[in-house]
This record gives C-alpha cells, structure tokens and sequence, in this order.
C-alpha cells in the first residue's frame, strides 16, 4: 500500500467504503482505515480518532506515522483546518501548505530521540513534498478547485486558540495561517522519507483578526470544499508518482 491521506476536522464521513485496521508500533498503537476505490488502496488516518476525541497536543503523532510506514506508504496527502492572519485568505479559501514555523511545546518530535545508536540529522529546505505540491496545484486546476496560492503554517500548542498578541507575532515572522496539528506530523514523514503535502482550508479569521470564531463557520468552510480536495488526492494516487521526482527519499545526514 503506497498512498495514504490523513484528515482532520470535518473529513470523517468521506469514509463510505472502508475497512478498520488496527496497527500497533513500537511507539503505541494507531487506527487507520482501508479505502479501496477501484483498483486503488489508500490507507485513511483520522488524526483525532474516528470519533474526535484525541486532542492536537495528544495525538500519538510517532504511532501514526510509523503505523503509514509499516503498511509501506509512501506519498501522503494531509488536510488542515486552519485559521487565517493573512487579511488575502478568508474563509472558505484552500491554500498548499509550502513551510512552517513551530511554536508547539510538549510533543515527540522525532525517532531519532537517543534511543538508537543513530544522529540523524533532516533538511528542512522543503518539508513538505514539492512534486506533490505541484501535482496538486495542477490537478486542482482541472477539477476548477480555487487554490489561493502557497502559505506559511504556524504550529501551536493547542487546545487554546492563539491569543490576538501571538498572532500578530506569528504575522510579523511571516506566518500566513495557524493550526495545531501539523508538526510534527510534517517533521516524522520527512524521517520516514515519504513525500507528504497539506492542504489547509481556510476554516475562520485568527483570534483579533476579524469576526469571532464559531463552530457553524468552520463546519461551513469544511463542508465546502473537503469531497473535491479529496477527489483531487485520487486523482493524483491514480496518475502514479515517482520519488525520482524530489528529494524526499535522501533528506537524512548522518553524524
């Protein structure tokens, strides 16, 4: 099984034709779900848990990339709600995710955490796929699918929102959108050598960045655009997709 997509909020019900799989790795254990769609197998990891009850500075981010990597997946497509301090991306938008700024405090980060006999250290010049990031572009072209443009991803904490100071930090460091899930899930998929690549869609305006959040605008933004998203991600699992293609495979230099 070479492909898998990984969703967050609002990406449950996509699951129509699915099998449950368990997988237990040496980091704990993960729950992922089997689609198949034509001749196409994808392995679809619901990051919260099927039932939403794993919060971002919770989730056993190691159990479920390692669990990918066990199935043999090597091209991965995330989802990202994400709110916007970017007064160009409003809500409803969907931008690629080309870079991050990580401003999490207590998670794993790593598989190279001193337990083996290895020092590894990873390139981040481009942590997130740069083949999958043009494939996507092109295809969502051809699904007549808006794509805004590329964005900076700021990682917090979590569960909190960010306070209106934070935001207006992250603004002035260059961060365009912020979330709570996307490191190090983007970190651990760079050590596994797979090619990963995040959609975010634009969810609601950061905190002192235009209206208050609510659940009903989020839950509207999602609903819009997360089943062409995902027809796009097929599409692309179906073209085929080379490694040559990137450097996703070679990042790691040894000390």
């Amino acid at each position: 099984m070479k492909y898998a997509v990984i969703g967050g909020t609002g990406v449950y019900d996509l699951l129509e034709f699915s099998k449950q799989k368990n997988i237990t790795t040496e980091y704990g254990d993960a729950e992922l779900d089997i689609v198949q769609i034509n001749d196409l197998e994808i392995a679809f990891l619901a990051r919260h848990g099927r039932e939403h009850s794993t919060p971002p500075h919770k989730i056993n981010y190691r159990a479920n990339m390692k669990a990918l990597a066990d199935l043999g997946v090597q091209y991965i497509f995330a989802t990202a709600a994400i709110g916007s301090c970017n007064e160009n991306f409003a809500p409803g938008d969907i931008v690629v995710i080309n870079d991050f700024l990580d401003f999490t405090k207590n998670r794993e980060h790593t598989f190279y955490d001193g337990t083996t006999k290895d020092v590894v250290h990873f390139e981040m010049n481009d942590p997130y796929c740069q083949n999958l990031r043009s494939k996507f572009h092109k295809k969502a072209k051809l699904k007549s699918l808006a794509i805004k443009r590329d964005a900076v991803y700021v990682c917090t904490e979590g569960p909190r929102f960010e306070s209106s100071a934070e935001i207006k930090m992250f603004q002035k460091l260059g961060g365009d959108v912020v979330g709570m899930t996307g490191v190090p899930e983007v970190i651990l998929a760079k050590e596994l050598h797979m090619c990963y690549a995040s959609i975010g869609i634009v969810t609601n305006w950061a905190t002192g960045f235009g209206e208050s959040i609510n659940l009903h605008e989020i839950e509207a933004s999602l609903g819009k655009n997360k089943a062409k998203i995902t027809e796009v991600f097929i599409d692309i699992f179906n073209t085929g997709l080379d490694q040559n293609n990137c450097h996703c495979k070679d990042s790691g230099i040894r000390v």
